[in-house]
């Protein structure tokens, strides 16, 4: 046990090491930067709709085609909860951002107000959706602490934690410039050791299970970062990236890396469940028939890699397919060649994403084997060497 302490001691202080040169822990925007919003956001509930005719027909000569509402609403919350106004939605045909609202629904407003606090402007934001992510959000942990018990209430407190590093350490240290390779490199280990000694303590098992994540992990960095030079790569070829390259304080970030960094991060969930699995099954095997051979023991981890290693590789493929089923199709209705797809810099980027998070993943299932072997079965490299090429040459 002292020696596995002793491991995670050192990864705590290699953490400690990287963040200090950062000068912060938990990073914070600088209260300096030019603040672009002027205007605060509310919720409001909608009273009476007084005027609405987006359900005349469009007329021949499309003179129609902007739709109107007007409606009253109640602010519901901060120092203007209670009061009421009236606000004008203009809806056109053509505008992908149309918001159609009805009689008893929530939505948001941004308000402007003077000097003395007084309401000057108003314009409809959004619908109101927040509350359907939170009754998700509650559905999913009890769902969790329910099948799962003292397990499940582990997980939930490393779901939390995990949202803590990304959203207090990773992303904003990003937006303030340090390097995202580096900074992704730090959250992947924290998040694993977070998750893997949250639920499961530290013993060789966690160990076994924190080393494989991490040299799968590294491994699809490795991949996304060479085939993202070579094929010239920009990471601004989707539209969130195109505008958080007009924000000020995206001055001096560096796109291509912020790429590769979430190439890695899209990777680390994959990656982790698939050596978790590995291990959890070779320290049964080792639990059962402790006087397993180094040979029978690799063939059995490797075998149960396999088996896993189709349906993730999929599940990583098909998730990035997911986003970007949208332009594809905009493509087919197009008639778009398939040279002109395959040399388009957002589409290349996605391959480079999938093929880079599976080829990680595959890479997960000999390495945590090999792990294992040195790990719980206590043998040496030279085995794990001497397996494989028994089994090429026999091959």
């Amino acid at each position: 046990m002292k020696n596995y302490r002793a491991l995670f001691l050192c990864i705590f202080m290699s953490i400690l090491i990287l963040i200090i040169p950062t000068g912060k822990i938990f990073a914070v925007i600088s209260d300096q930067s030019p603040k672009l919003v002027k205007y605060t956001t509310v919720k409001a509930k909608v009273l009476k709709i007084k005027y609405d005719d987006t359900n005349t027909p469009l007329k021949k000569d499309r003179s129609n085609i902007a739709k109107r509402q007007e409606f009253e609403l109640i602010i519901e919350e901060g120092k203007h909860k209670g009061e009421q106004y009236t606000l004008k939605n203009t809806i056109e045909a053509v505008d992908v951002y149309n918001i159609k609202v009805k009689e008893g629904q929530y939505i948001l407003v941004n308000i402007n107000e003077d000097n003395g606090g007084k309401i000057t402007g108003m314009q409809l934001f959004d619908l109101y959706r927040e509350d359907t992510i939170y009754k998700l959000l509650v559905i999913f942990f009890v769902a969790i602490i329910i099948i799962g018990g003292k397990k499940g209430l582990k997980s939930v407190a490393t779901l939390v934690l995990t949202g803590v590093v990304i959203c207090k350490v990773f992303l904003p240290a990003i937006l303030q410039g340090y390097n995202p390779i580096l900074m992704t490199i730090i959250a992947s280990i924290i998040i694993v050791c977070i998750s893997m000694i949250g639920l499961n303590g530290i013993n060789k098992k966690t160990s076994a299970s924190i080393i494989g994540t991490v040299l799968g992990v590294m491994s699809a960095g490795i991949i996304a970062i060479i085939a993202g030079n070579h094929a010239n790569l920009t990471g601004l070829a989707n539209e969130d990236a195109q505008m958080l390259a007009y924000l000020p304080q995206s001055i001096h970030l560096n796109f291509k890396e912020i790429l590769f960094s979430g190439i890695i991060i899209g990777a680390l969930g994959a990656v982790m469940d698939v050596s978790i699995s590995i291990v959890s099954s070779m320290t049964e095997i080792i639990e059962i028939k402790p006087e397993i051979s180094v040979k029978e023991y690799i063939k059995a981890g490797m075998n149960i890699g396999k088996d896993i290693m189709g349906t993730m590789s999929n599940t990583l493929i098909l998730a990035y397919a997911g986003e970007t089923i949208q332009l594809l199709l905009v493509f087919m209705a197009a008639n778009t060649s398939l040279k002109e797809i395959l040399n388009l810099d957002v589409i290349v980027s996605e391959i480079v994403k999938a093929l880079a998070g599976s080829i990680g993943l595959v890479f997960t299932i000999p390495l945590t084997v090999l792990v294992c072997v040195i790990v719980l079965r206590n043998a040496d490299v030279g085995e794990f060497k001497k397996y494989f090429f028994i089994n090429k040459v026999g091959n």
